[in-house]
């Protein structure tokens, strides 16, 4: 899994790519939200590019969720095209909000 941070004002939206499968990754993922939740409350995380997710990285997610909750803030999901249905079928999609687009996830953090 490949992990790009980028800054947007008041929002930090963390882009993966490839297979998300916990492990070394789960912990970098983790790293680059605790590193940031001090930069902005929100975030973005951009699914666009993960081709594949284990129950590993469905977990990495929530822990995200809690995460940036527990501190004010709000998580949401972008791109979801190529994971949505395993996030429909574990329930996620009740929990986690998800947007189509990042310009669309951004608007709705403005919300």
């Amino acid at each position: 899994m490949r992990i790009d941070v980028s800054q947007e004002p008041g929002v930090t939206i963390v882009a993966l790519s490839g297979k998300v499968m916990g492990g070394v990754d789960a912990t970098m993922f983790s790293g680059s939200i605790q590193e940031n939740i001090g930069h902005g409350r929100s975030f973005v995380v951009d699914l666009e590019q993960v081709d594949w997710v284990n129950s590993i990285g469905l977990g990495m997610l929530i822990s995200a969720y809690k995460a940036v909750g527990n501190r004010g803030g709000r998580l949401v999901l972008s791109n979801i095209t190529n994971i949505e249905s395993l996030l429909s079928m574990t329930r996620l999609l009740t929990k986690l909000e998800a947007y189509d687009s990042n310009p669309e996830a951004l608007e709705s953090l403005k919300r």
